[in-house]
């Protein structure tokens, strides 16, 4: 369970609110099932907003701290730093925490959807998905329904990897037909820019099952990589070796570290990512995009082939 609260800050009064607000930190973490907190200042053009992400193991244990007196306390003191009432978004979900994509920002959007009209909706936010797939710098998205009892918004948090990519796609002319077509499911909606990528908070269709490509991708992908390295270690660390009389099954070791250390650093990274529309499974939908990334994948396999056999004669 995850909630995720936003509050504007007074000008001037930042000093106060980062006290004020350890202070909650501090007494979060004496509550049972806290799993995590993270805060984040505002952006540029972000009007001074602070957003701020708990984490906890259960929905129980996230509602007795939101109830808790302790935590009312605390919110009256703070009225005065504040522009307005802070919002929160409670969320039921998200992946465990990982490592942060960087350079990534996050978008959360509430929305306020018309009684029955929720399949609709979620139809609605597929089509929507869709065409971000197709903006720059999309990274993913994630959808949370509604909580039972504590939280009847829907929440859309989806992740660009930079400002200007996010802006771009807030202003988008696409967007606003997306908008003007999606006001017959929902009655009204409130949109939260985070300049962070929300580290792990969120899977943004990129979790543990969900975001990892079948094991004929990760075969293919990995040849592609695997391939001219070994090849370009034997014609140039392979040769050396034996030269220098390095016994073979040392210079084969001393080749397999380097041909893991160049995969895992350097070249699966930029496979992952040069494929990504390929490998991520939201992404990679429809089976022209199966095909197609498979036939670019098999056609730079030929071109190495062929390079390598004119070079080596």
């Amino acid at each position: 369970m995850t909630v995720v609260t936003s509050q504007k800050v007074r000008e001037g009064r930042d000093d106060e609110y980062q006290r004020w607000q350890e202070r909650t930190n501090q007494m979060v973490r004496g509550f049972d099932g806290f799993e995590g907190t993270e805060m984040y200042p505002p952006g540029a053009g972000d009007e001074r907003e602070w957003v701020v992400v708990f984490r906890f193991s259960r929905i129980d244990q996230l509602t007795s701290w939101l109830e808790s007196g302790a935590r009312r306390e605390l919110l009256d003191e703070s009225r005065s730093l504040f522009e307005g009432t802070p919002t929160q978004e409670v969320l039921a979900g998200g992946a465990a925490p990982a490592e942060p994509a960087q350079e990534a920002v996050t978008a959360v959007i509430s929305h306020e959807v018309r009684p029955g009209r929720e399949d609709d909706f979620m139809g609605w936010q597929d089509k929507v998905l869709r065409a971000q797939e197709k903006h720059p710098g999309f990274m993913g998205t994630e959808l949370f329904k509604p909580v039972e009892g504590i939280q009847d918004h829907w929440v859309v948090v989806f992740r660009f990897d930079t400002r200007e990519h996010l802006d771009d796609w807030l202003g988008s002319a696409e967007r606003q037909e997306l908008l003007e077509e999606g006001r017959d499911y929902f009655s009204s909606y409130d949109v939260r820019k985070v300049g962070s990528a929300f580290s792990g908070w969120f899977r943004f269709g990129e979790g543990a099952e969900e975001g990892v490509p079948p094991n004929w991708k990760q075969a293919m992908s990995v040849v592609l990589a695997l391939y001219p390295t070994v090849m370009v270690l034997n014609l140039t660390e392979g040769k050396e070796l034996s030269s220098l009389g390095v016994p073979g099954y040392l210079g084969l070791f001393i080749g397999n570290v380097l041909s893991v250390s160049i995969l895992t650093w350097l070249l699966m990274p930029l496979v992952n990512r040069a494929f990504a529309f390929w490998l991520v499974p939201s992404r990679a939908r429809s089976v022209r995009t199966h095909i197609a990334g498979a036939a670019l994948v098999a056609l730079i396999w030929g071109l190495c082939i062929m390079v390598f056999a004119l070079t080596t004669g």
